[in-house]
């Protein structure tokens, strides 16, 4: 064997990476290195096939792409050997066969490198299709294996990229590039797409090809993989067509503009095959294959990520455009006649889809100002332009009064120069509009009549106008739809008695045109939509029954007969005589009382309307029509009412003696009167499942109430009857079946509902225990009739959502007197008695649906609450007592039918029943606690049954003996008082935040009560923890602000919560305050054992106030004094149970100091009201000992501040300087008058004399700034003014120094953060609009001192991108001031555009060290988007290496 045949057999079966692994493994030493790498070299002499070479030294998982298991296997083979090691091993071996060779290395690379990658592409799986345009799995994951290498090459300088795609181009001459392989070498950066349009001659051929291909081929569902590399490959060739083709160049070069012509020849060849495609396929699964794919690339979030904004907007402004005017081979007569099918419903999906696209990044104005533009000057495809049209109205509702406003402007235009153009082009967008609807634009008739209709119309000027429009209207005559014409004629353009024959000429000229289309317009309707909007006309018969429906409708609404019936009378008599009439007079059988068709029918013949022989042949059929109905119920001449009274009697005597056979037969007969006297609706579905009725304003007519009422009342009778005879559950199933006929007759069933409502809520009181019975009775069936299949509906909602019978007529048993709670109590028990016996004898599941679980709820609340024997433990806790009861169910029935029985003596016959009890382990009967609060906060205190006395001991029951006592399954609270208090608190918020009217009082509901068991019980909780070995109380006032916390939104910034959340908010800690302020002020200072004494803990209470307090203060910046108050009482009580009071005062309240500058703000604002009640508190709790140094402190600093507004001098106290600064502020607000002494007092406070004085002007400069936003935002208050004139006065004190710019920075973690934790999240949003609408009224001499403060500019730069962003999102401010000069400053663009001018000009004036690197980058970065003007501007101004640009050779 040969030395050669040896190394090839080797090489076989052994990689050269495991060559290599094992070399190094054998000889780790360093001084073997020199020998292992000539032995590489030896064997990679050997291995002259470079192609065979790359396949292996490439590494197999690049960038992350996809990992296969060839790869992972060669991962490793190659673990641990160095990429530039094996890059070197490359370049070493393709320099040493091209010297043998003779050629430049970097020829021999790119020739191996093509090897290579001709290899991948031309490996195709058997299996696969042979058009497939991406590459498999394994071929992608081999060529990024290969672009790997070939970037190592390329950082080597071996691989010239422009020979490598001349000689792939050179290789593919009879196939055209996979654009795969086009954005692998674009991803990598070795071959851009850019170089390629730039270098390529024929790329525009083979480009637009291959993107029709890609976007036309669907790979399968399984490869999703596949469908992620075809989307991102036509993003990014997209993103570089667009960014090259529509980014604005400062220069504009030659090579420049060809390539911007190439790439919007490349994106407008695509958009128009798409629109080619939408043409010639209009359904989606011919279409969806490509266009679809391609219409998502126009998707601006997708679209917009490689270019920038103003490019994007530029591509899309081209495409509508392209779209809009794309072969505009229809004329404006095709468009006249075509219109009607080119409403948005029948468009091609596709394009409405693209229109959408396209403008979702525009406003309204701007797109109806471009297709103004369009229209003025191009050729336009009329189709597109009216589709275009019907997406913007659909999907924009703000697009119709621009609509109007645009066609306002072309009718202003078109008579003022009688521009024929701007008439056609306002009439097709107004049509067009009209096809989509009343929902979307109005019809065209009432869009002609405000326009052309009266003597203010655009043509009432003059005749020439009027010639001009009438002119206009007859050469639209041969192409008009007939519907059209039709309005033109009934609604005529204002014409002047003297040039009636102008008009005349028209309709002559229209109504020939209608006889030639065979149209008649006596055949159209009064109230005929003539919109056109579905095209269909409507037969003549249905429009005289659409004309009657709508006539008395309005007859009904007004008392009147409408002027259109009128006027139809007398112009259009052969449509009123031959069609109106006959369907007004249509036979039937006439109801008891005239309802108002036949109101309107007696209106009409009194007005001589109606032919006397056509009224008395109607009224002659209607006689027969109800004899043939009578004749069909019973051989009588009877009216419906008295038929259904003989039927209900017989049906009553048939209950107790009568067999199923003959009680089925005489329902049957009731049914059939039933549906002649009240027949079905024929819009009703028989799916329906939702019966909804009206509780407010009834619906039905009379009739109906008599009908309800004489059901109603049988159906009692029966119960009665009945009763006496057996009990319930020995009855036959007669009011089963009673319920079972009258569901069939959805609108007498939503009548029957409402009545029961009705009685239930607004006359229980009135009824008699008779009638109570038979309701209750009558309830239950229909419960259990309705349970499983219909829901009902209350209108206005009283209920959330759709609910069983049983639970809607429960709401209205209204308990809140005595009077409410004694009636539903009576109907309550005789139901669930009723309910218990009938269900008896029935399975446990069966016995449920008799027995409605919202009445049972009710009795649970209502007798122990009216029965106090019924709260008895033994009654509620034990069943031994049931056992001595006699379980007599037909005792139990009798009981409530017996008149000699009263309601208590049946309540608590029921309430010691054993099914009764059984009943209240089921979930659905409990009566939870949560319902229980809301049932006793309802109660009115001034009309309860119970006294307060009484009232109170029931609550203390309840609350601490049956549901603390209960375990959370029953709807009790598990023995846990935390848990009780959560109710009780969960219900008072509730109540309170559920009042919509503010005039609402509290003192009439039980609220007050229940705010007492609050305090009773979280009282009982401070006592008992406190004196407890657990020390708990620790725990007491973390869960009182725990409980607030549930309540607010969890966002520490306002900024993510809508308005409304913000409203909600607000109105929650309202509430919450008033809760607060009747609770004891120590509870919410925690107190704890530490180090063997006890502590005050206030970071709860911190932490409430910033997160919460701040957002809601009014003003802002400011707690209430009673809020603020109450917080103070709290420290100095909780101070009491420590050992050292004064000691953990001070330091508690220094700790409030550094943490919680809300409080001390607040504090220091209403000192002078506080001093005296702390002072006294303190008296109290320590005798005459003098306030501890803190509090002291607080008078000290008031003194100092007062004594500096009036001009004389003291030293300053030893306090913080947020303390110090918030004494001044509120000594400026008092000396409102003496402005120059106070002046004069800051000057002894400047920076230079230390740095706690700096603080102290920086802190009042920041009140300042609040109290600035605070009068601006709300002018009531006071003028701004001296706010800033404080302003400039502390501003010309710290301008030197860079401390008053930390203000500005939301974050800031030195000594200035407390500032962020002062105010509202608003307050702090606006401070960027603030600083520089402050900053730019100061003088020139102080706006340069500013400019020269370190970090003047970084800052300014970032409160501009902040209030751009502001000005983006619509929440500057508009306000204006007494004066025009504040006013232009204050107006949100004006502050903007100087604001911008001011920072170009800083960066300007600004030395280049100004900003560091990373801060440089940091704002060249956010102002990309928002300004590309000031990035520039940072880059040319400040950016070193923009002075000095590196060459870059490669």
């Amino acid at each position: 064997m040969s030395l050669s045949a040896s190394c090839d057999s080797v090489s076989q079966k052994r990689t050269l990476s495991s060559l290599l692994g094992s070399r190094v493994v054998k000889r780790p030493k360093q001084e073997d290195g020199q020998r292992l790498q000539e032995a590489a070299i030896q064997l990679l002499d050997q291995h002259q096939n470079f192609s065979d070479l790359l396949k292996e030294v490439g590494n197999p998982d690049p960038g992350n792409i996809f990992c296969t298991q060839n790869g992972e296997q060669k991962q490793e083979g190659f673990k641990g050997i160095p990429s530039d090691f094996v890059g070197s091993l490359l370049v070493c071996n393709l320099r040493r066969q091209a010297t043998q060779l003779g050629v430049p290395v970097v020829v021999l690379s790119v020739k191996m490198v093509l090897e290579r990658l001709m290899e991948i592409i031309g490996t195709e799986d058997e299996n696969e299709d042979k058009k497939r345009e991406l590459l498999t799995s394994s071929q992608r994951v081999q060529l990024c294996v290969l672009l790997e290498s070939t970037k190592e090459l390329l950082s080597q300088g071996v691989l010239c990229p422009k020979l490598l795609w001349m000689e792939y181009r050179r290789n593919q001459v009879h196939m055209l590039p996979k654009l795969e392989v086009v954005y692998h070498l674009h991803s990598y950066r070795i071959l851009t797409l850019t170089y390629i349009l730039q270098g390529d001659e024929g790329v525009r051929s083979w480009l637009v090809s291959q993107l029709k291909a890609l976007c036309s081929w669907k790979p399968s569902e399984e490869q999703e993989e596949t469908t992620t590399v075809q989307q991102k490959v036509l993003l990014m060739i997209v993103g570089v067509l667009v960014g090259s083709g529509f980014e604005q160049s400062h220069e504009s070069a030659a090579p420049d503009k060809k390539i911007s012509l190439l790439c919007c020849s490349v994106l407008d060849d695509m958009l128009f095959w798409l629109l080619d495609t939408m043409d010639k396929c209009s359904t989606l699964p011919s279409a969806g294959k490509g266009t679809m794919l391609w219409i998502q690339i126009f998707d601006a979030s997708l679209c917009g990520v490689s270019t920038s904004a103003e490019a994007l907007q530029r591509f899309f402004t081209h495409t509508l455009t392209q779209t809009l005017t794309y072969k505009p081979r229809l004329t404006v007569s095709d468009a006249i006649t075509l219109q009607n099918e080119w409403t948005f419903a029948k468009a091609s999906w596709l394009l409405t889809s693209l229109f959408r696209k396209l403008a979702v990044i525009f406003s309204v104005e701007l797109l109806l100002h471009h297709l103004q533009q369009v229209l003025e000057t191009r050729e336009v495809n009329w189709k597109h332009v009216l589709c275009f049209l019907s997406t913007l109205l659909v999907y924009n509702p703000n697009a119709q009064p621009r609509l109007k406003e645009l066609l306002s402007r072309l009718l202003s235009s078109a008579f003022e120069s009688y521009d024929l153009e701007n008439m056609i082009t306002a009439f097709l967008l107004a049509r067009q509009g009209a096809l989509e609807g009343p929902g979307v634009f109005p019809h065209y008739s009432d869009w002609f009549k405000m326009c052309f209709g009266g003597g203010s119309g655009y043509h009432a000027t003059s005749k020439k106008s009027l010639v001009f429009l009438l002119k206009f209207l007859s050469d639209l005559v041969p192409f008009e739809p007939p519907h059209y014409l039709k309005v033109h004629i009934l609604h005529p353009p204002y014409v002047p008695v003297k040039h009636r024959s102008l008009l005349m000429e028209y309709v002559s000229l229209a109504k020939t045109r209608l006889a030639d289309l065979k149209e008649s317009v006596e055949d159209m309707g009064l109230y005929e939509d003539v919109s056109g909007a579905d095209g269909a006309p409507v037969q003549p018969q249905c429009q005289a029954v659409q004309d009657v429906e709508k006539a008395v409708s309005l007859f009904e609404s007004t008392g009147r007969i409408s002027a259109t019936v009128m006027e139809a009378s007398i112009f259009r008599r052969p449509y009123f005589l031959t069609r109106f009439l006959p369907a007004l007079l249509m036979p039937r059988v006439l109801p008891v009382k005239a309802d108002a068709r036949m109101s309107f029918i007696d209106a009409l013949k009194k007005a001589d309307k109606i032919p006397a022989a056509q009224f008395s042949f109607y009224v002659e059929s209607c006689q027969r029509k109800r004899q043939d109905r009578s004749a069909a119920c019973l051989d009588t001449n009877d009216d419906p009412l008295e038929i259904l009274k003989v039927q209900l009697q017989e049906f009553t005597a048939m209950v107790v003696d009568g067999n199923d056979g003959e009680i089925s037969a005489q329902l049957s007969r009731i049914s059939h009167t039933l549906n002649i006297i009240i027949p079905g609706r024929p819009d009703e579905l028989i799916g329906q499942t939702v019966i909804k009725v009206h509780i407010e304003t009834p619906m039905w007519p009379e009739l109906h109430v008599k009908v309800v009422n004489m059901i109603l009342r049988s159906f009692s009778q029966c119960v009665l009857d009945a009763s006496r005879a057996n009990p319930p559950n020995k009855q036959s199933q007669w009011a089963s079946r009673v319920v079972t006929v009258l569901l069939g007759n959805r609108q007498l069933l939503s009548s029957l509902i409402q009545r029961l409502w009705d009685l239930f809520h607004n006359q229980a009181s009135l009824l008699s225990n008779a009638h109570l019975v038979g309701l209750a009775v009558f309830v239950v069936h229909l419960h259990a009739s309705m349970s499983k299949s219909l829901l009902v509906e209350l209108i206005p909602s009283a209920l959330p959502n759709p609910v069983p019978v049983g639970e809607a007529l429960s709401s209205a048993l209204v308990c809140s007197t005595h009077t409410n709670m004694l009636s539903c109590v009576r109907l309550c028990v005789a139901a669930m008695c009723y309910g218990i016996c009938r269900g008896n004898s029935l399975p446990q599941q069966q016995q449920q649906e008799y027995i409605p679980s919202a009445l049972y709820k009710k009795l649970m609340y209502l007798i122990p609450r009216l029965l106090p024997e019924a709260r008895r433990p033994s009654i509620i806790a034990s069943d031994s007592v049931f056992e001595h009861v006699e379980e007599n169910l037909q005792g139990l029935w009798s009981s409530t039918t017996d008149s000699n029985s009263t309601w208590r003596k049946t309540a608590w016959y029921l309430w010691r029943h054993t099914a009764f009890r059984q009943l209240q382990q089921m979930p659905q009967y409990q009566l939870l606690f949560s319902e229980w609060l809301a049932h006793e906060l309802r109660v009115q205190r001034s009309e309860d049954v119970l006294s307060d006395t009484e009232r109170q001991e029931y609550q203390q029951w309840a609350c601490l003996e049956l549901y603390l006592t209960h375990s959370e399954e029953q709807g009790g609270c598990g023995g846990d008082m935390k848990i009780l208090c959560s109710h009780l608190f969960s219900a008072i918020m509730d109540q309170k935040l559920s009042e919509q009217s503010p005039k609402r009082s509290d003192t009439g509901t039980c609220l007050p009560d229940i705010l007492s068991r609050l305090q009773e019980l979280v009282y009982e909780m401070e006592v008992t923890e406190l004196s407890g070995r657990h020390g708990g109380r620790a725990d007491l006032s973390d869960f009182l602000f725990e409980l607030v916390s549930q309540r607010c939104p969890t966002t520490e910034s306002s900024t993510s919560l809508s308005v409304i959340s913000e409203l909600n908010l607000q109105h929650t800690l309202t509430v919450w305050n008033r809760v607060l302020l009747a609770l004891p002020a120590v509870l919410f200072i925690k107190v704890k054992a530490e180090g063997g004494r006890m502590t005050m803990d206030c970071n709860k209470l911190i932490e409430h106030v910033n997160q919460h307090q701040r957002k809601v203060c009014s003003p802002a910046g400011l707690l209430s004094c009673h809020v603020t108050a109450h917080f103070l009482r709290g420290v100095l009580c909780a101070s009491v149970r420590c050992g050292y009071a004064v000691e953990e005062l001070n330091k508690t309240w220094s700790q409030i100091c550094l943490h919680c500058p809300l409080l001390v703000i607040s504090t220091v604002h209403w000192w002078e009201r506080l001093s005296p009640l702390m002072r006294s508190q303190w008296s109290r709790l320590y005798d005459e000992e003098p306030l501890p140094q803190q509090l002291q402190l607080l008078t000290d600093c008031q003194h100092w501040a007062s004594s500096l507004g009036t001009g004389r001098s003291s030293s300053m106290p030893p306090a913080p300087p947020l303390l110090l600064a918030a004494s001044l502020h509120r000594a400026w607000r008092d000396h409102t008058e003496d402005s120059q002494a106070f002046s004069a007092a800051l000057n002894t406070l400047r920076p230079d004399r230390g740095i706690q004085s700096r603080q102290v002007i920086v802190f009042l400069l920041f009140l300042c700034i609040n109290d600035y936003l605070s009068e601006l935002l709300y002018p009531q208050e006071r003028n701004n003014q001296r706010a800033r004139n404080l302003f400039t006065e502390l501003l010309s004190l710290v301008v030197d120094c860079g401390d008053w710019l930390l203000i500005f920075n939301s974050k800031e973690h030195g000594v200035y953060h407390l500032v962020t934790r002062v105010t509202t999240d608003k307050f702090t949003r606006l401070m960027p609009w603030a600083f520089y609408n402050l900053l730019l009224q100061q003088s020139a001499d102080l706006l340069q001192k500013a400019m020269c403060c370190p970090g003047f500019l970084h800052t300014a730069i970032l409160c501009y991108i902040k209030l751009l962003q502001l000005f983006l999102e619509g929440e500057t401010p508009t306000t204006t001031t007494e004066s025009s000069k504040e006013q232009v400053m204050v107006e949100p663009f004006r502050i903007l555009s100087h604001s911008k001018q001011f920072v170009l000009r800083a960066i300007s004036q600004t030395s280049p060290t100004a900003l560091s690197s990373g801060q440089l980058r940091q704002l060249e970065s956010q102002c990309a988007d928002l300004d590309p003007e000031v990035r520039a501007a940072l880059s040319v101004h400040l950016d070193p290496h923009s002075l000095s640009p590196e060459i870059d050779f490669f």
